[in-house]
C-alpha cells in the first residue's frame, strides 16, 4: 500500500471512531494503519527510539504503560520528575483541580445552556473518586467539540436595535436598553398590525412585491415605526394599495359593461327575430334607442319610460324565455371556464417562482430576493452573505443510477437546506445541481458555519437506490456583500470560491 492509501485509511478510521482530525489523533491512527499495511516508518517508532535511551529501570516500567505517542512519553517523564518532590506535586495537582472547578463553576453562571450543562457534568467527574482516564478524555473531547462548533451568529438579530459587542453581552444589553424609544413594544406591535391590515387591498385579489416587503418588515420588526424613513415607505405603499383597488375596480366595470352590451345586443336581436315582432315591439326598440342617446333625461321621465318598456317586455317574454334559458346556461358554462382559468393562472404564478422538482425558489425568485437584500444593504447597511452549493459528481450519479436517483438526491438536498436555514434566510435552486442561499445579517464566518452544517448533514445522509448505496457530497463557496463593490461581484466571488473548493478535492467549503 502507498502512503496516499495509508492517509486515506487513516481519515476513514477517524470517521469510524468519531474523532476530530487533530494532529494527535491523526498521528496515532496513521501509525496504526501503517503497521496494518506492513510499512515501517521512523516517525511511528519514535517512542521506542527515545525509550531505549533511558536506563533499564525506566525501560521496564515503560513496558507496563504501553505508551503510543511521544506526547504520552513526555507526560510520563514529567510525572516522574514531579514525583521526585511528592509534597510539591500533590499541592500543585490539588491547586490545579481547585482552579479547574472554580472555572467550571464560573461557566455555569454564564448565559449559555449547553456550556452550563457541560460544566456541571465536568465538575461531577472531578469530584468522582478514581475517575478513569477515559472519562476525563471523553469530557475533554466534548469541550473541544463545543469550542469548534460554537456559533454566536444569533447576536446579529440585535443589530437593528443597536451596536452588538460579542465579547461583552452585559454592555450590549445595557446599551440596547438606552436606545429604546418612548413607545412600548406591545403598542408598536399593535400599530404595526393595524398598518399591515390597512395595506391589504379591499378589491384587488393580491398585493404587489413592494407592499408585501413592507408588511413583512413591519411584522418582523415593529420598532421600524420609530424611524423617519418608514413614513415615506408606508405612504408609498398606501398609494400602491389604492392604485391596485382602482385597477381591479376598473377591470370589473369594463367586464360588466361588456356583458351588458352583449345582453342588450342579444335582446334587441331576439326582439327583431321574434315572430311577434309587431308595432309594439318596434316601439320598445325605439324607446331603448332613445334612452341610449338621451343623456339629459330627468329621473321621473326616465322612470316612466323604463316602466312602460318593462310592461311591454313582460307581455312579450314568452317567445324569449327559451332563448334566455339557453343564454343562462352559456353564462354558467363561461363562469366555470373562468374559474378554471383563474385557478390555472394562480398555479402558473406559483410555478413561475417555484422550482418544479425541489419546491424551492427558482432562479427568477432568487434574483428578486437578491434585489431586496441589495436595497436593504444600500439603505440600512444590512450585510448579507451568498453561499453557492454544487453537488459533487452529480453527473456520475445520473449516469450510474439513472435520472430518478439524481432527482431523489436533489430533493433530499433541498430538504436539508430547508432544515438548516433560518426563517430570515432564502434558499433556492440556482440551476441543475447548483443551489444558492441568501443569509440575512450574516458575514463570511457565519456563512461558512452554515455551509459546513449543510455539507456535514448531506455527508452523513444515507442514499439507497435499488439496494445500492450512493455516497453524495457537496462543495460550497461563501462571500459577504460588505467586502465587495457590487452584488454581481459578491456572487462572482462565491462562484470563484466554489471553483476552489472543487479544485481542492470537493466536499469542502471555501474560504476555509
Amino acid at each position: 500500500m502507498t502512503i496516499n492509501g495509508i492517509i486515506k485509511s487513516t481519515v476513514e478510521r477517524l470517521k469510524r471512531e468519531n474523532k476530530l482530525l487533530t494532529p494527535d489523533f491523526y498521528a496515532e491512527a496513521f501509525c496504526k494503519e501503517a503497521k496494518l499495511a506492513g510499512m515501517i516508518l521512523e516517525d511511528c517508532n519514535q517512542v521506542d527510539k527515545y525509550a531505549n535511551t533511558l536506563n533499564q529501570e525506566y525501560q521496564q516500567e515503560l513496558k507496563q504503560y504501553h505508551l503510543k505517542t511521544t506526547q504520552e512519553l513526555v507526560r510520563y517523564l514529567i510525572s516522574k520528575l514531579n514525583r521526585m518532590n511528592p509534597t510539591n506535586c500533590a499541592t500543585i495537582l490539588s491547586e490545579n483541580q481547585l482552579l479547574t472547578k472554580r472555572v467550571l463553576e464560573a461557566i455555569e453562571l454564564l448565559h449559555n445552556k449547553e456550556a452550563a450543562a457541560l460544566a456541571r457534568k465536568s465538575i461531577d467527574i472531578i469530584n468522582t473518586p478514581n475517575a478513569s482516564k477515559e472519562q476525563y478524555e471523553s469530557y475533554r473531547q466534548l469541550w473541544v467539540n463545543f469550542i469548534t462548533s460554537y456559533d454566536d451568529a444569533f447576536l446579529n438579530n440585535l443589530k437593528p436595535m443597536g451596536k452588538v459587542h460579542a465579547n461583552d453581552l452585559k454592555f450590549t444589553i445595557e446599551n440596547l436598553a438606552h436606545q429604546k424609544s418612548g413607545a412600548k413594544e406591545s403598542d408598536l406591535k399593535h400599530i404595526a398590525a393595524i398598518i399591515i391590515a390597512s395595506l391589504v387591498p379591499s378589491i384587488a385579489s393580491s398585493v404587489n412585491d413592494k407592499i408585501a416587503k413592507i408588511s413583512d418588515n413591519l411584522r418582523k420588526n415593529p420598532e421600524l415605526l420609530t424611524s423617519e424613513a418608514i413614513e415615506k415607505e408606508i405612504k408609498s405603499a398606501i398609494r400602491l394599495r389604492i392604485a391596485l383597488d382602482k385597477g381591479a375596480l376598473k377591470e370589473m366595470i369594463q367586464s360588466l359593461d361588456t356583458v351588458l352590451d352583449k345582453l342588450s345586443l342579444q335582446l334587441i336581436e331576439m326582439i327583431e327575430k321574434s315572430n311577434q315582432s309587431n308595432s309594439e315591439i318596434k316601439e320598445i326598440k325605439s324607446d331603448l334607442d332613445d334612452l341610449n342617446h338621451q343623456n339629459s333625461l330627468d329621473f321621473k321621465t326616465a322612470h316612466n319610460r323604463l316602466y312602460a318598456i318593462a310592461i311591454a317586455l313582460e307581455e312579450n317574454t314568452a317567445a324569449l324565455s327559451k332563448d334566455l334559458q339557453a343564454q343562462d346556461d352559456e353564462v354558467k358554462l363561461l363562469g366555470k371556464k373562468i374559474e378554471l382559468l383563474e385557478k390555472e393562472l394562480e398555479d402558473a404564478k406559483k410555478a413561475s417562482r417555484e422550482d418544479f422538482l425541489t419546491k424551492l425558489f427558482n432562479k427568477r425568485a432568487l434574483d428578486g430576493y437578491l434585489e431586496i437584500k441589495e436595497s436593504e444593504f444600500e439603505r440600512y447597511g444590512r450585510n448579507y452573505s451568498v453561499v453557492i452549493f454544487d453537488i459533487d459528481f452529480f453527473k456520475k450519479v445520473n449516469d450510474e443510477f439513472g435520472h430518478e436517483a439524481g432527482d431523489a438526491v436533489l430533493i433530499t438536498f433541498a430538504n436539508i437546506l430547508r432544515l438548516e436555514c433560518r426563517t430570515v434566510d432564502v434558499v433556492g435552486r440556482h440551476g441543475g445541481e447548483e443551489f444558492m442561499a441568501l443569509l440575512s445579517e450574516t458575514d463570511t464566518k457565519g456563512g461558512i458555519v452554515f455551509a459546513n452544517k449543510v455539507r456535514k448533514h448531506l455527508e452523513d445522509s444515507k442514499f439507497m437506490y435499488q439496494g445500492k448505496r450512493i455516497d453524495v457530497t457537496v462543495s460550497a463557496g461563501v462571500s459577504e456583500r460588505a467586502k465587495f463593490p457590487s452584488r454581481k461581484a459578491t456572487i462572482h466571488s462565491a462562484d470563484e470560491y466554489l471553483y476552489v473548493a472543487k479544485k481542492n478535492g470537493r466536499n469542502r467549503v471555501e474560504p476555509q
